[in-house]
């Protein structure tokens, strides 16, 4: 078993093209079943987040490829990755 605090230590690399899309932030959990329907990464905006919006990146919980130590592996091209603001279950 995996806690969600684990989830937010490691980083998330597109194997897609290499670039690592930064760390996760939220997770989106369907209420119904119980089940992880994506996990939201939080991209900051200019100067560390102090100015500019910060953007949410989704990416579906099926475009995950491996979770590994370190290290979380998705599988998205460029216009799968939907920078959108969400409704989720925050669990920190």
């Amino acid at each position: 078993m995996i806690r969600i605090s684990d989830f937010q230590m490691k980083d998330v690399v597109n194997v897609s093209d290499g670039k690592k899309l930064g760390n996760i932030g939220d997770i989106d959990i369907d209420v119904n079943t119980g089940k992880i329907q994506a996990v939201i990464i939080a991209k900051q905006g200019k100067m560390l987040g102090l100015f500019g919006k910060e953007e949410e990146i989704v990416i579906p919980w099926r475009q995950i490829v491996k979770i590994g130590e370190d290290v979380i592996l998705v599988r998205a091209q460029n216009n799968q990755i939907s920078p959108e603001n969400t409704q989720t279950t925050t669990f920190s």
